[in-house]
């Protein structure tokens, strides 16, 4: 008989982004040195996601095993030190005694997907070998605009296991890149998780953008403004604020004024920032 998997919890807490509630749940007890090493990676990965970087820079020693040297690493990216991170990255993934462990093909994949250089990311995380590295190759895919080979990613993943939070959360970025009859089918994956698990802003924000897809942008506001009372910083939750609110022909400039204050290189600030420069140029032209 199968031994109980005593990370299940833990995990879908993180994949759903419940990053306080994995911190607060992860003592676990019973577990071996592997699963220990990856309820430590998952902890930190969770701290990550909360801005919690030099938590993670200061905790996570020399000694430490890879998957969380790796995680040490994207929190180094994320606190602004790119090029000292990139460079150790590197030098890691050369290095054949550790360069196949499968955290840190995954922690180079989200580097470079945040580079935007898609290629590099998928040459380490293509070959796949655990549900996280097909869940990242479904998401490089997707922002590479090849809905098809995301399609192949995640029948691999519905082959391992269909059920698994990951392949359902994959599924329903799919369903959202392809669009039409599919947002539906996204729309009541995110609803299957609100029922089951603790409501998250990662939830939140998935529903409402099915919602506006589908045009209900009342109800997409109500599901923005709950995830904004959950975390009033969160970039996804401004950003879609912002857009849901120029839907609905309501005042968006105090969203956007937040979300530049609090995540300036956001792909909206870009673009925000980008054309509000070509106006000024219009006017002194006309000038």
């Amino acid at each position: 008989m199968a031994s109980p998997d005593l990370l299940f919890n833990l995990r879908n807490l993180f994949y759903l982004g419940a990053y306080q509630a994995a911190i607060n749940n992860s003592d676990v007890p019973g577990l071996d040195a592997d699963a220990a090493a990856e309820r430590d990676a998952i902890v930190f990965r969770s701290y990550v996601a909360l801005g919690s970087y030099q938590l993670v820079i200061s905790e996570i020693d020399s000694s430490a095993a890879t998957s969380l040297q790796a995680v040490k690493l994207l929190a180094l990216y994320l606190s602004g030190d790119k090029e000292s991170a990139i460079a150790s990255l590197k030098e890691w993934l050369s290095d054949s005694a550790v360069g196949s462990n499968p955290v840190l093909r995954l922690i180079a994949g989200i580097i470079f997907m945040h580079e935007q250089d898609y290629t590099e990311a998928l040459k380490h995380t293509h070959s796949g070998g655990t549900l996280d590295l097909h869940a990242l190759n479904v998401q490089i895919f997707i922002k590479m605009h090849r809905s098809d080979y995301a399609e192949k990613q995640l029948k691999i993943m519905q082959q391992i296991d269909e059920d698994h939070t990951l392949t359902q959360l994959a599924n329903a970025w799919l369903d959202i890149a392809v669009g039409g009859s599919k947002i539906r089918e996204a729309y009541l994956i995110f609803q299957d998780f609100a029922e089951k698990y603790p409501m998250t802003g990662m939830v939140l924000n998935g529903k409402a953008v099915c919602c506006m897809h589908m045009g209900s942008f009342d109800e997409a506001e109500t599901l923005l403004l709950e995830a904004l009372n959950k975390d009033a910083k969160d970039p996804e939750t401004l950003a879609n604020l912002i857009v849901c609110n120029l839907h609905l022909g309501k005042p968006s400039s105090r969203y956007l004024s937040q979300l530049k204050l609090s995540h300036p290189d956001h792909v909206l600030v870009k673009r925000a920032v980008s054309a509000e420069d070509n106006f000024e140029r219009a006017l002194q032209a006309v000038a």
